[in-house]
């Protein structure tokens, strides 16, 4: 419930704080006084439009503080949790500052947050109901959400939610396949060709470093067997100093005796190395002019892989994978409507389960919309209604409607003279029907909904006597159930609240301020009496009020 409303320079508010209680709360006081002040004041820390004119004349800035108490496990809580919003309990504090020049702040909690959130965390504890402020059941969205807590069918949206969401993705996954086969198909003919390409070249891993390295040895062959050649011949010529040497040495062994023996030695351990470096030089010769590769060769297959891998923008080393992508292509579109009429079915089924639930859904819609138009009906005569009716429209949504809440469009629509056409509530009724058909509503359906806090204005206009005492009867039942604000005109109403608070101007003309007062019980009989004689109280204005008040007891 609302526990508290600080309003700092609001138009005629300097600084007021009000402490509000459970039950039925009115708000009386003569025309003018400033009652609206306070409902502007309240929409502002729920998030409504901000204007520059609430700010006090003179003032640079306006602040409104509007703090809750909520059980722990109020909605509006998941909301705020959501958005990495520190709460402390059910502790809810809403405040907005106004700047004159029309700038606003928004804040929860004190931490900082954008006046939509601020917004939609006001119509979550507080609904509005009157003239001018429409929030909650007023707004067609919130019908079809409203019906179905009236219809407590919670376990039966949640499971067409999930029908709704399973169908959705076998036809998402059914649609995608689809047109990756549609496309297969278009491309078939150039995939089967890409695939024959590949496999007559036979591209391999790595293979472009291998022909590569191959290549610079080809280019390089003609300068290694000149080299070869050369060093071949000079190992072989006739002038080989090793040779020369052995035999200048062995014609002097027979005399040199034992002095030269090393000496041979090392020169016919070199002519054994020559003679194994020579046989190098010819089997390295023969390998190079026998290569089974040649230059024109490896450039024709560089070539080729390039010219493939431009074509399907890879690298060279990449062709293999795609030769395997290929194919599995291929295989995908000889395949694909096996594969696709099985999505398919299973789209279907999908489908057909949705729309079991929906229907099932429908059905207690329906029912249930029966129910609460009847209900509204018999609420309407005491609120002197009785030639309006109320209708809860359920019609059946063509299909690309549909949704995950279902195949209905839910509104509340209403009639004001017999044989008009019903409309919604807020283009047919005038303020004061709007506010009676919401109470009416309220009453048959006082558990539905989040909002502990209802606010009524204009709920007793044009009206008076039984009905007026209808009305108060309704707005005190609902009482015992939330807190309900009412800014009433009528005694009748006024002599049922719980608590009672009278909104007054004081001051003079050059500073005039509103305060609010909450009355005991005396002098909550001297504002009923003024409500009934006007400026000058009788003693049968009295006398009057202490009747409506005992009646009010007595109930």
């Amino acid at each position: 419930m609302l526990s508290h409303l600080t309003i700092e320079n609001i138009v005629l508010i300097e600084a007021l704080t009000i402490e509000f209680q459970e039950g039925l709360c009115t708000l009386t006081g003569e025309t003018g006084a400033g009652k609206s002040i306070l409902l502007d004041s309240l929409g502002l820390a729920l998030g409504s439009r901000a204007e520059a004119r609430l700010v006090r004349k003179g003032c640079e800035q306006a602040q409104v503080t509007a703090m809750f108490d909520l059980p722990p496990t109020h909605p509006v809580f998941v909301l705020l949790q959501e958005q990495d919003l520190r709460c402390d309990g059910g502790e809810l504090i809403l405040r907005r500052t106004l700047k004159s020049d029309g700038r606003s702040k928004a804040f929860i909690n004190d931490q900082p947050v954008s006046v939509t959130l601020l917004s939609q965390v006001g119509e979550k504890i507080v609904e509005v109901h009157g003239q001018f402020d429409t929030h909650g059941l007023l707004d067609p969205t919130t019908h079809r959400t409203q019906l179905d807590e009236f219809a407590d069918v919670k376990a039966q949206v949640d499971t067409v939610k999930q029908a709704w969401g399973t169908w959705i993705n076998a036809r998402k996954t059914f649609t995608d396949a689809q047109e990756n086969a549609e496309q297969a198909r278009a491309e078939e003919e150039f995939l089967r060709q890409s695939l024959e390409d590949l496999d007559a070249l036979s591209p391999k891993e790595a293979e472009e470093d291998e022909l590569t390295s191959l290549r610079d040895r080809l280019m390089s062959r003609e300068h290694i067997l000149e080299a070869l050649n050369t060093a071949y011949h000079a190992l072989n010529s006739d002038h080989n100093p090793v040779n020369e040497a052995l035999r200048a040495i062995d014609r002097v062994a027979d005399k040199a005796g034992d002095d030269v023996n090393e000496i041979l030695e090392a020169l016919e351990r070199a002519n054994v190395e020559i003679q194994e470096a020579t046989a190098q030089i010819e089997h390295t010769s023969s390998s190079l002019s026998e290569s089974e590769y040649n230059l024109q060769e490896i450039d024709d297959r560089l070539f080729a892989l390039k010219a493939q891998a431009r074509k399907h923008q890879c690298t060279i080393d990449e062709l293999p994978q795609k030769r395997e992508e290929l194919a599995q292509a291929l295989n995908l579109i000889e395949s694909g409507d096996e594969a696709l009429t099985s999505l398919l079915a299973r789209a279907n089924q999908a489908k057909k389960a949705y729309i079991e639930n929906a229907e099932i859904l429908s059905m207690k819609r329906k029912e249930a919309a029966s129910k609460l138009d009847n209900n509204v009906a018999a609420e309407l005569p005491p609120l002197k209604m009785e030639k309006a009716s109320f209708v809860t429209s359920v019609n059946d949504l063509e299909e690309d409607e549909w949704g995950p809440h279902g195949i209905n469009r839910v509104e509340f629509l209403v009639a004001t003279n017999p044989g008009s056409a019903p409309g919604p509530l807020g283009k047919i009724a005038s303020g004061g029907e709007m506010a009676r058909f919401m109470l009416a509503l309220k009453v048959i359906m006082a558990e539905v909904g989040s909002a502990q806090t209802l606010v009524f204005d204009e709920v007793d206009s044009g009206i008076g006597g039984a009905t007026a005492d209808a009305v108060g009867e309704r707005l005190a039942r609902l009482g015992t159930s939330h807190q309900i604000l009412v800014v009433t005109h009528s005694p009748q109403v006024a002599a049922r609240a719980s608590h009672h608070w009278i909104v007054q101007k004081d001051g003079t003309t050059e500073n005039t301020t509103t305060n609010i007062t909450h009355l005991s019980t005396d002098h909550r009989r001297e504002e009923i009496a003024r409500m009934l004689s006007g400026a000058k109280i009788t003693e049968e204005a009295r006398k009057a009020a202490d009747k409506l008040l005992q009646h009010n007891i007595a109930a």
